[in-house]
């Protein structure tokens, strides 16, 4: 897996986190260390984290792409 797959999970399940916590307990983590959703910081974690949603899309398509190339290059 490489280095910006493994950015985009970590950055995908902060996202999950977050959303977790605002589905259980009401409150927006995010939002409570930048300063609140409408907080430039806030948008920009926000965006970020969407776009890594996205990118992780394309993990979720071709799973076994990267532990073919790993078995190949091994034997």
């Amino acid at each position: 897996m490489s280095g910006i797959q493994k950015t985009a999970l970590v950055l995908t399940i902060i996202g999950a986190v977050n959303w977790g916590l605002v589905g259980f307990f009401n409150f927006d983590l995010v939002a409570a260390i930048f300063g609140g959703q409408e907080a430039w910081l806030s948008r920009v974690i926000y965006a970020v984290v969407g776009l890594a949603g996205l990118y992780s899309i394309s993990i979720l398509i071709k799973p076994g792409f990267e532990y073919e190339r790993n078995t190949q290059t091994q034997n």
